[in-house]
């Protein structure tokens, strides 16, 4: 069955916006939107979607992988713009009377859910326009489907533990946690000189820990024609071990062909342990298992980590960046008129990060 997966332009700073297109057995396709960069980034999805995929006005599936505005904002054009069958977000409002025991103060279950819904903007507008359209909205969580992709991860009882520390929900008793978090990713920003090769590796296997909003965004894989398709937003080690544990117990786990680099190629998401789990063991130079996708911003010269991507081609995987350029892989589908081949990433011996 031919697929396609198109890793957008997303502008100046780093954000995502993925389109996925693959064959149906009536002979039609599906089209999925996940995620939509800012503001600007809502267009370049229209024009792609207009311009490459037909006369399609019908978009099957939008899917939010978390709350964060460099995710969501775009999303709020597209559904505007077209006919879409079903919106996919975790609300976390929704979950007021599961979490109000981790919050201080005297809240009413629903003062709660009315404070953490406007905390989040961008996620009740979605809300609103699918609601105003008739379009219906469904939580995402390990086991769910969503036409070809399973989500893996979050679990439902893990993004409850998560919510109490996002950064954008009330004080709550995990609060400490935020802060901590805080400031271990500032000093995680002071930069050290590193030398590799393809047998040393500097990439971490005890990083920074993640946002608990990035640790909850969905993890989601496709098997199409035997060819396995992950996409992982901005999830950390948590959830992409989460998610392996999921695919094995379904039954999905298995060889990748496409991998999306996790959070712009943070050196905070991945490490070698992770790594060795769902791309294998380091190869030989030369050797090639699959691809992975990396969004990346026009001004993010800085990403993909080069630790980062350094790692991923030492297990096979050639990484591809956008910056600035829509960046594809496809099987079974003509090529885009005017298309070539796209330049990966090379190997960095010696870098400042």
């Amino acid at each position: 069955m031919p697929y396609e997966v198109d890793f957008l332009p997303v502008g100046d700073s780093n954000g995502d916006a993925i389109c996925v297109r693959y064959a149906r057995p009536d002979g039609g396709y599906a089209i999925h939107i996940i995620d939509g960069g800012y503001a600007d980034t809502g267009k370049t999805i229209i024009d792609h979607v207009e311009k490459y995929y037909g006369t399609a006005h019908f978009i099957d599936h939008v899917v939010l992988s978390h709350g964060d505005d460099d995710h969501a904002t775009g999303l709020i054009p597209v559904m505007e713009h077209f006919d879409v069958g079903a919106l996919w977000m975790n609300r976390p409002w929704l979950y007021a009377a599961d979490i109000i025991d981790s919050f201080h103060g005297n809240y009413s279950i629903v003062g709660l859910a009315q404070e953490i819904r406007a905390s989040y903007p961008r996620l009740a507008e979605l809300e609103d326009i699918a609601n105003a359209n008739g379009v219906p909205i469904y939580e995402a969580f390990a086991g769910t489907q969503i036409g070809e992709f399973t989500i893996l991860a979050p679990t439902h009882e893990r993004y409850l533990k998560l919510i109490p520390e996002f950064s954008r929900t009330p004080e709550s008793y995990a609060e400490a946690e935020k802060s901590l978090g805080g400031l271990l990713v500032e000093l995680a920003k002071k930069l050290a000189h590193f030398i590799e090769d393809w047998t040393t590796e500097s990439l971490s296997d005890n990083p920074p820990k993640c946002t608990a909003s990035n640790e909850s965004s969905l993890v989601q894989q496709a098997i199409i024609d035997s060819r396995r398709i992950l996409l992982t937003a901005d999830a950390g080690p948590e959830a992409l071990n989460e998610a392996a544990d999921v695919a094995t117990n379904f039954g999905l786990f298995g060889a990748l062909n496409i991998i999306q680099i996790p959070h712009h190629g943070s050196r905070r998401n991945v490490t070698p342990t992770l790594l060795n789990r769902w791309l294998g063991q380091p190869v030989a130079e030369g050797v090639s298992r699959g691809t992975a996708l990396c969004s990346v911003g026009n001004n993010k010269s800085e990403y993909p980590r080069k630790r980062v991507t350094n790692a991923f081609m030492r297990r096979g995987y050639s990484v591809i960046s956008t910056r600035g350029q829509t960046k594809s892989s496809y099987f079974g589908m003509d090529n885009k008129p005017g298309w070539v081949a796209a330049t990966p990433e090379t190997f960095s011996f010696s870098f400042d990060e």
